[in-house]
């Protein structure tokens, strides 16, 4: 088994009065999202083809009855008109119809397919409430950045102006300044804008509005994956993928599905039984006629030929079962390409954490520095402002990268089959209020 990737290191478990974190998010995804909803039921319906699949091999009973009005004109015998009732019972049990094995054993796969199916919808859920949540979470971080440069300008503009008044700075100076808040102002409205529609969102999966999110940690740290290997993890996706698995069971299915066409050729032997009773009433002088009769006999079918319409199935089947064949590849290459994918992202994404981590320190340093040469009268405002951006910038990219490296930890272990619930219970490790 590979052990959950993600470590708690220094984050504390989410506590926080309303703050909904992570587990609790996917917990009400999981009871209102219609895509899983969706899933779950189409799971009970492909359950139904196992009994389906069972039925062709058990016997089927059928009773029929019948009243009748009979009006009769012979030139023999004149007209007769009387009534006539009946009544029957019959059984067929098949002693020998290969096509009904294929569909049992084809009924077993489907059912089968449908769980595989089933668990790839709860682990594709979790991974899309991770992204929900963090591109939540990113948004936020995005407009609080966006509102603080705002507010910088907003500083700027009113020194511009008060500058200018007294004359220590030019109209276009002023006009610099107020171009720069504009600027500002607009991209904190995109923000806000986008912070709507990513919380509308996760709403969707919710069906209900978004609470507030606990957020990740200031100290939050995510270790590398667990085993640190990435031929290990494509060894894991090509053997343990749902994807692979699922086009493996089709693959299966569209073999015996061809095979039973084939069988559409062999001869078929049936147990027949049944039993009839049918009754005439008096015409005339005759008397009531009652006629039972009980037949027990086995029924043998030869197809001879049949248009040519067997022969066509057959090849239809084929070429679904080639283009299964190729599904199969297809699903083999594309769970390698995720997974080492997934894992490069987890590798570089820390990387970048602590290259921007470093770069964060550094322009809070140089906006320091800027600060107190402003004072000193060797920055300028203008050095502050840039110095601010540049921390803000540097800050939101840290989040970005936080938030990217645990959904490719998420995609790493989607990729190997092994995304669980306790994934979810690892990251509210690193969440806090």
């Amino acid at each position: 088994m590979l052990r959950i990737w993600l470590l708690l290191a220094l984050g504390l478990a989410s506590g926080a009065v309303g703050a909904a974190d992570l587990s609790e998010i996917y917990r009400l995804a999981k009871q209102n999202d219609p895509v899983f909803a969706s899933a779950q039921e189409a799971y009970k319906a492909g359950l139904e083809k196992l009994p389906q699949g069972r039925a062709a091999l058990l016997p089927t009973v059928s009773l029929n009855a019948n009243t009748r009005q009979n009006d009769i004109d012979s030139n023999l015998s004149g007209s007769k008109n009387y009534q006539s009732q009946g009544f029957g019972l019959s059984l067929t049990q098949p002693l020998f119809r290969m096509q009904n094995l294929e569909t049992y054993e084809q009924g077993k796969l489907q059912a089968m397919l449908a769980e595989q199916q089933l668990k790839l919808a709860e682990q594709q859920l979790i991974l899309r409430v991770a992204q929900a949540y963090f591109d939540v979470l990113q948004a936020e971080d995005n407009l609080a950045a966006a509102q603080a440069e705002r507010q910088a300008y907003a500083e700027q503009l009113a020194q511009a102006k008060r500058s200018f008044e007294v004359g220590t700075a030019t109209i276009v100076d002023a006009h610099n300044a107020q171009a720069s808040h504009d600027v500002a102002y607009a991209n904190e409205l995109k923000a806000q804008n986008d912070l709507e529609v990513k919380r509308r969102a996760l709403e969707k999966l919710l069906n209900a509005p978004a609470p507030q999110l606990a957020r990740l940690g200031e100290q939050a740290k995510v270790a590398r994956p667990e085993p640190d290997d990435m031929d290990a993890w494509v060894k894991q996706a090509e053997s343990n993928g749902l994807s692979v698995a699922q086009a493996q069971t089709a693959l299966e299915i569209a073999r015996r599905e061809a095979d039973k066409q084939r069988e559409g050729h062999y001869p078929t032997l049936d147990l027949a039984a049944s039993y009839s009773d049918n009754r005439n009433a008096a015409v005339g002088t005759v008397t009531g006629v009652d006629v039972k009769s009980t037949v027990l006999g086995l029924e043998f079918n030869l197809p001879l030929y049949q248009g040519g319409a067997t022969s066509s199935k057959v090849r239809e089947a084929l070429a679904n079962q080639a283009k299964a064949r190729y599904d199969l590849d297809n699903a083999r290459r594309q769970a390698v390409l995720d997974a080492r994918q997934a894992y490069l992202g987890v590798i570089s994404g820390k990387a970048q954490i602590a290259a921007l981590e470093q770069a964060v320190v550094s322009s809070q340093a140089q906006l320091d520095s800027s600060k107190l040469g402003l004072e000193v009268g060797v920055r300028t405002r203008v050095d502050v402002l840039n110095a601010q951006q540049q921390l803000y910038a540097n800050e939101r990219q840290l989040s970005a990268a936080r938030y990217q490296t645990l959904i490719a930890g998420l995609q790493l272990r989607l990729s190997a089959g092994g995304l669980a619930e306790a994934d979810v219970q690892a990251i509210n490790g690193l969440l806090k209020d």
